[in-house]
């Protein structure tokens, strides 16, 4: 891993051109679990091309009965200190781990149908998604309302041992098989990497060479489906005031894979 890379991605990302003309933002999906850095992440993303910490998505408390049941869809543009880019973060309400039986059809429709741009911005997830004939539903969405690329944000330090991981790991994987066959790429972000090793939280250049980080994405990997080549650790900005380089290119480097399996699905909905 070159360490050095901040400046190039950052100019590369802010340089980008979308291969499609019909698109013109191109959405990326956040989702995990409540509480895995979903919000944190697009923080990180918006502070590091602003240069200084981001405070615009804001976290979904583990228990609190807001995050259970209204969290809206809220999209975040990514912006520079020059020029707004061409890419937008969606931050959807994050999975909860209750019994497969009793949540899991309508809570993954919701996100299905937030994938395929049939839910219209602002709208709160309740108990139920929007019906096809509802006021709330996209009938006939756009490319640009549509999702290009599917983040899932996964906790590096629970999940081996979080006792609700299999119940997440359920709702995550029927996600994956209903949008494959749509050809949308899926990246896994590897949160917390320092809260998982030691080794790592003395020295964030010890990422790559951590044998807890290597198992961590190849169990990862094995329960998502997801090969190990996108999936990418990172440490988000959380309590810090100041932004630092070693976070800002793990960062980058997670966010360019995104933008490039991103405009790799758009420009293959060109062509068809």
């Amino acid at each position: 891993f070159d360490w050095r890379e901040k400046e190039m991605l950052k100019r590369r990302l802010e340089k980008f051109t979308l291969s499609n003309p019909d698109v013109k933002n191109m959405k990326i999906l956040v989702a995990g679990q409540i509480g895995a850095g979903k919000s944190s992440f697009i923080n990180s993303v918006l502070s590091v091309f602003q240069g200084e910490i981001v405070n615009e998505a804001i976290a979904e408390d583990l228990g609190s009965a807001a995050s259970h049941s209204s969290t809206k869809k809220v999209t975040y543009r990514i912006r520079s200190k020059d020029a707004d880019l061409p890419f937008e973060l969606c931050d959807i309400k994050g999975l909860e781990p209750e019994k497969i039986s009793e949540c899991q059809i309508e809570d993954i429709f919701s996100h299905i149908s937030d994938i395929f741009g049939h839910v219209k911005k602002g709208y709160k997830f309740k108990e139920k998604s929007p019906t096809s004939d509802g006021e709330h539903y996209n009938q006939n969405p756009s490319l640009s309302d549509q999702v290009f690329c599917l983040v899932y944000i996964i906790d590096a330090s629970t999940i081996q041992f979080a006792a609700d991981d299999k119940i997440i790991t359920e709702k995550l994987r029927k996600i994956r098989q209903t949008i494959n066959d749509k050809g949308i790429p899926q990246v896994i972000v590897m949160s917390k990497v320092d809260e998982a090793s030691y080794l790592v939280k003395n020295d964030l250049k010890m990422v790559y060479r951590s044998h807890i980080i290597k198992e961590r994405m190849e169990l990862c990997s094995a329960k998502m489906g997801v090969p190990v080549s996108h999936i990418f650790p990172v440490k988000n900005y959380h309590n810090e005031i100041n932004t630092n380089d070693n976070v800002d290119v793990l960062i980058l480097k997670a966010f360019d894979q995104i933008v490039r399996s991103a405009d790799l699905c758009q420009l293959d909905r060109l062509t068809q």
